[in-house]
């Protein structure tokens, strides 16, 4: 029997990313649906639940994707209101990479170093990928600091975060140079989650800097987030830190992403969101 894939993208044009990483990760059947709400995805939802045998459904999976992480958790709520019973199907949300790319960055970094107890910035976090590497660090036992360059949107993040996750961040703005030193004083780890282009820490902010040990960059077009890394970085030594770059983050997350929509075909009642594609990712190699 063949394993389908329904991609319902938020977006009104489907992302070809999501549909190579769908094949590669073992679908045999890929079909994109863009511009899926919460309002019209009942009868998409229903066409991959009823569809077949209770024991046949779990070659059947959703992966809600989508550049709005927003309008991805709306959507994902709003699917799994209609599942009941055995009438479901293994979901998996995406949105911009938001889970993948922030589970692949954590993981590294929590394999070099215990974050419990520590210090862990993470910059432009109000985003996507900013907000689930908040969240992955923030179970893993870090005092996790969410910056922005606004406060409002940062104390936005952090409530959602914690209505989502039950964890505790710490709102913080980082705009210029005395609020950028000031949410690194005393930081241990630094997360950058900027969008491609926008760099967000100089040399001068963190080659000399003391107390911190590991900065992972998301970024992979210049200028990086990161100045004075590369984005090949890859547990690299940098001034005596650990410096894992976009594409160093990004093999692994290719994995992860590949491995999650293996996974979604094992069962046909997994919810793969943040918490469950991170323990997945703590367990590549």
């Amino acid at each position: 029997m063949k394993k389908l894939l329904f991609h319902f993208d938020t977006d009104s044009i489907a992302s070809v990313f999501d549909t190579v990483v769908a094949y590669d990760g073992g679908a045999d059947q890929l079909t994109q649906l863009a511009g899926v709400t919460p309002e019209n995805c009942h009868p998409l939802v229903e066409g991959a639940i009823y569809t077949r045998a209770p024991k046949d459904k779990k070659n059947t999976a959703l992966f809600i994707g989508g550049s709005d992480l927003a309008a991805g958790q709306e959507l994902l709520a709003a699917v799994q209101k209609i599942f009941f019973q055995k009438f479901r199907v293994s979901v998996m949300l995406d949105s911009n990479g938001c889970n993948t790319t922030a589970a692949a960055g954590v993981a590294l970094i929590t394999r070099n170093v215990d974050v419990k107890g520590k210090t862990a910035v993470v910059l432009a976090g109000t985003g996507p990928v900013g907000q689930r590497a908040a969240v992955m660090l923030a179970m893993m036992g870090a005092n996790v600091r969410l910056t922005s360059r606004q406060l409002d949107r940062s104390k936005q993040s952090c409530q959602l975060m914690k209505e989502k996750f039950d964890v505790d961040l710490e709102p913080m703005v980082a705009s210029d140079d005395d609020s950028i030193s000031a949410a690194l004083d005393g930081a241990h780890i630094v997360f950058g989650a900027g969008k491609t282009g926008i760099q967000l820490l100089r040399a001068e902010h963190w080659q000399q800097h003391p107390t911190l040990e590991v900065l992972a960059d998301v970024n992979t077009a210049p200028p990086l987030g990161f100045e004075g890394i590369d984005m090949m970085d890859n547990n690299t030594d940098r001034f005596g830190k650990k410096i894992f770059g976009g594409i160093g983050i990004g093999a692994l997350k290719l994995r992860l992403h590949r491995a999650c929509i293996g996974q979604l075909f094992e069962n046909n009642e997994q919810v793969l969101d943040a918490k469950e594609v991170f323990e997945i990712a703590q367990g590549l190699d």
